[in-house]
Order: structure tokens, then sequence, then C-alpha cells
């Protein structure tokens, strides 16, 4: 049963028109399995083709698994990985990357607004060398934040450039990746490769791809044997073609970053919206597609009686997370803005 459109998840949307026609298409007869069709190694060029580089590319069901091989495919089992402390990686991914890195830990780093930085990154690694302590070997970089925010190129260079003098390869989730690029307006190349990424987790499903995410490797030596990864992970498709023709169909005349765009203008408009209204707070941000507010309790309870979607404590308890999706309209921001004010000042 449909429901309206909703701003809990950009993950409650369907597909997009773009990767559902692709899909449609791959759909009319037979096709080779296991990733050796035409449509998964047209994906993995306009992949390399947007990157502007020779990358190693490999289709996975979701960003979990994405993170967690990429992730393993980087360090040894004695080896911690960095992160922000918020990072979906430490939060959200029941211990999977260090379940497939057969147990390499996650060191956690603070940040404001869900960034790390170069000084957290260098007393992290430089604060014990010892036999005893798991030696520093990945930093993990969330773009877009688990709040919203973006990384700006410089940011990510110098995080890059700290990360490889310390000796530790550098992996970014990009579960919104498309966002970070429409809210930049750089090319896919200046905010990976270019800036020192080592391997990206480029994220579909958020963006208007029914599942599946790409892990893009830009320093190709470290996606070595990483196809034994993904079977062992689970994560070889029979029909693959159902995961990359999406891919395909979002890249060839740029439905991705329009997509993107669209849903960053739909939370700007969130923003502009719900900012005046009295007893209501933006606690980040808003730099791609989602809004952190804190609502009034009673009117946060209202809202929902009223059948709106959102999630609340994501972050902290009292904050709650608006998400706009690609087929978010402006009648639907104006909505939800409509009956917070009305409710508010009731």
């Amino acid at each position: 049963m449909h429901q309206r459109r909703q701003f809990a998840s950009d993950n409650y949307s369907g597909i997009c028109p773009e990767a559902w026609a692709a899909m449609a298409e791959a759909n009319a007869g037979h096709a080779v399995s296991y990733g050796n069709d035409v449509w998964t190694q047209r994906a993995a060029d306009a992949l390399r083709e947007i990157f502007e580089t020779n990358c190693e590319v490999f289709f996975v069901f979701n960003g979990t698994a994405a993170n967690s091989l990429s992730l393993a495919a980087l360090c040894q089992p004695y080896h911690s990985i960095l992160c922000h402390e918020l990072a979906h990686i430490e939060t959200s991914e029941c211990g999977a990357p260090e379940f497939f890195s057969n147990g390499s830990k996650i060191l956690l780093l603070p940040g404001a607004n869900d960034k790390v930085t170069p000084a957290a990154v260098a007393h992290a690694v430089r604060r014990r060398s010892d036999l005893h302590y798991p030696k520093p070997g990945a930093l993990s970089l969330t773009q877009v934040t688990e709040v919203g925010t973006v990384y700006s190129v410089a940011e990510i260079q110098a995080l890059t450039t700290t990360a490889k003098s310390l000796g530790l390869r550098v992996q970014m989730d990009g579960a919104r990746f498309a966002n970070a690029v429409a809210s930049l307006g750089v090319t896919p190349a200046d905010l990976t490769w270019r800036a020192g990424v080592d391997v990206l987790c480029f994220g579909g499903s958020k963006n208007g791809i029914a599942l599946g995410e790409a892990v893009v490797f830009f320093n190709r030596d470290l996606a070595r044997e990483f196809d034994y990864r993904c079977k062992q992970g689970g994560q070889l498709a029979s029909k693959m073609r159902f995961l990359s023709a999406p891919w395909l169909g979002m890249l060839k005349d740029g439905a991705w970053l329009r997509h993107a765009r669209h849903t960053n203008k739909m939370a700007q408009r969130l923003e502009a919206g719900l900012r005046p209204i009295p007893g209501v707070q933006i606690t980040y941000p808003v730099e791609s597609n989602s809004v952190f507010a804190k609502l009034p309790p009673a009117a946060e309870a209202k809202l929902r009686e009223r059948g709106w979607n959102f999630y609340t404590g994501v972050i902290t308890p009292d904050e709650s997370r608006l998400m706009c999706s690609w087929d978010t309209t402006a009648a639907d921001v104006d909505a939800l803005v409509a009956d917070v004010k009305q409710l508010v000042t009731a």
C-alpha cells in the first residue's frame, strides 16, 4: 500500500524513472550471469568516464557491504580504522566492518558538525605506536556526513595529506556522494582521487536506484582479489545486470546529479520554511538533502498524529531528522512547513 511522500528517510522513495527504464531494458531477454554481461561492463565504463580515470568498479547490494568489504581490503586484522564518532560504520552497521576485516578495530574521532580534522587524525595515530595497540591502517570519511554536512575539496585534501603522511589509506563512505557533488559544484574526480581518496563507496539507493552501491577503487592495486571478497561476502549477484543497469540509466544523461541537486534544493526550501517558526531550532548547516531541527515536543507528537513520518533521536534525543528524496516536491515541503507552523503557534 502506497503512502504519501515522507521525510523520514531518502530510502522511503521508489525507483526513479531513469533507473526503472534501464532495469526494464536489461530485462528484455537473456544475458550472461555473474557480472559478465554487457550492462555491467557499460556501467563500469560509465563510472570510469565520470571519474575521468581507469578505476576498478564492483557492484554490491548495499552500503554496509560496500563499506565493510572495502575497508577489509585496506586493512589487516591487527589494524585500526579511524572515523568520526557518528560515522555510519560505527553507529549503524552492526559491527560488519570489524567482522569482514576479521577484527580491525574502529577508533573514534571527535569533530564539530560530524567532520574529522587533520589534527584529530594525527593525534589518534601518534598517541601510541607500541605493539600492544592496533596499528592505524585506514581513515574512513563520510561524504555527506551523518548530519548532512559536506567536506570541501580543500578539507578532503588536508585530511588525505595527513593520512598518507602517517601511512593510512583513505576510504570514503559516499552513501550520499551525489549530494556532495551537487552541493559543491565540483567534479567527482576533484572530490575523490584527485584529492587523495583511495576507494569510494558510491551510493545509488538513496539517489533513486532500487538497490545497489558501486565500490570504486582509484588505487587499483588495492582492488586485487576484491572479486573474491564480494563472492565470499554474498555480494556477487547471479543476475548482476539488475544491480548495474540502473547505474547506466542514471549516469548516461546526468540524472544522478539532477536528482541530487533537486533533493538539496528541497532541503534548502524546508530549512527556509522552518527557520523563522518560533520554537524551531535548526541544529546543523543544511548542505545536502537533510534538515536537522529541534521541534517543540508537543508539536512533534501532533505531527506524527497527522501522519508525518520522521526520525527523532538519530544524533541527540531531542533532534528530528527530515530527509528529502529525489521525488520530494515543493508542495510536500510546504505542506509539512504549514503543519509545523500551525501546531507550534496554536
